[in-house]
């Protein structure tokens, strides 16, 4: 299948002031060569800046292009992947003020917050306008006049796989939040699923979080607590919800870590928090009657942590 590959940068409203960077990787129809509806959409969350480390692995990792391009080779099927850099930095700390408004000058969160689903919409929002951008740009290079029309060939609904890379956790973190205080697997009319068959990205907040069906941490970590959900209540409404909803979709929960984060005696809390999140949803699962799941996987186990490791991570991640 052919792709169209390129970074966007993309106000999250119209007329707003904050841009976003986003790398996106798109499946194109072979007839007319416009964007077309895929089986999934893979959202990944970058985290801080790293300059200057004249490190080749390390600098391949932090280009967004590049970490598009893995995940296409990693996921089954017509995937488009989309990743997204936080609009704001505070020397190298990526601050995600639009997706988590209770966060410090470094980004660091005071708290996730469910109220106004910040985090769901701007998701929505983003996605929105970089698909419209990319709409106009495969437009100019085409030069053909249906480009702007979706193919509708299909008839699905895309699943929606969230990636959260290092600070880019803490964006997940808020994700799971407002699973939690959302109507997982509710009951919608069939107006409603039949205009989302044909949608490339979900068109609501409620169709995006419905949307999710794999929720993957990689590496991620803080200088402060928070790195990881550790709130018994949450995992067990977002249980509750699965279990009660309609159908057979359920929710993946994947933790990636190295030595880097996972066994750093400075930031014990980081381990502590990772082993407190998994056992939760470890309990959760049998409550879910299966449509939670959930798995660790540990990388570079024999390896003494270092920063290229924290990278390395991405090429080497398991999403089997």
């Amino acid at each position: 299948m052919e792709r169209w590959s390129g970074v966007l940068r993309v106000p999250l409203h119209a007329n707003g002031r904050a841009f976003y960077q986003v790398a996106a990787s798109l499946c194109l129809s072979p007839s007319s060569k416009s964007p077309t509806v895929p089986s999934a959409n893979a959202i990944f969350f970058s985290g801080d800046r790293v300059v200057g480390t004249e490190n080749p692995v390390i600098e391949r990792l932090s280009d967004l292009q590049n970490i598009a391009e893995v995940l296409v080779s990693k996921i089954a099927g017509s995937v488009n992947a989309w990743v997204i850099e936080a609009s704001m930095f505070s020397g190298p700390f990526a601050v995600y003020k639009d997706f988590i408004p209770s966060v410090n000058q470094r980004g660091e969160p005071k708290s996730y917050d469910p109220t106004g689903f910040p985090a769901s919409s701007s998701v929505v929002s983003l996605l929105s306008n970089c698909l419209k951008e990319a709409k106009s740009v495969i437009l100019q290079r085409h030069k053909e006049s249906n480009l702007a029309s979706i193919s509708g060939s299909q008839f699905h609904r895309p699943k929606t796989l969230i990636f959260g890379f290092s600070k880019g956790g803490t964006v997940v973190n808020q994700l799971v939040t407002e699973l939690g205080f959302s109507e997982l697997g509710s009951c919608r009319d069939q107006t409603r699923v039949e205009e989302e068959h044909h949608q490339i990205i979900p068109s609501t907040k409620e169709s995006f979080l419905n949307s999710i069906t794999e929720i993957h941490y990689v590496d991620v970590g803080l200088n402060s607590i928070g790195a990881y959900i550790t709130d018994s209540n949450l995992i067990e409404k977002i249980s509750r919800h699965l279990a009660q909803g309609e159908g057979d979709e359920g929710i993946r929960f994947v933790l990636h870590g190295s030595p880097r984060q996972w066994c750093d005696s400075k930031r014990n809390w980081v381990r502590d928090e990772k082993d407190r999140l998994f056992h939760l949803l470890q309990s959760a699962t049998l409550r879910s009657g299966g449509k939670l799941q959930v798995s660790e996987r540990f990388y570079f186990a024999d390896r003494p942590p270092d920063l290229q490791m924290h990278f390395e991570i991405i090429e080497k991640l398991d999403v089997s």
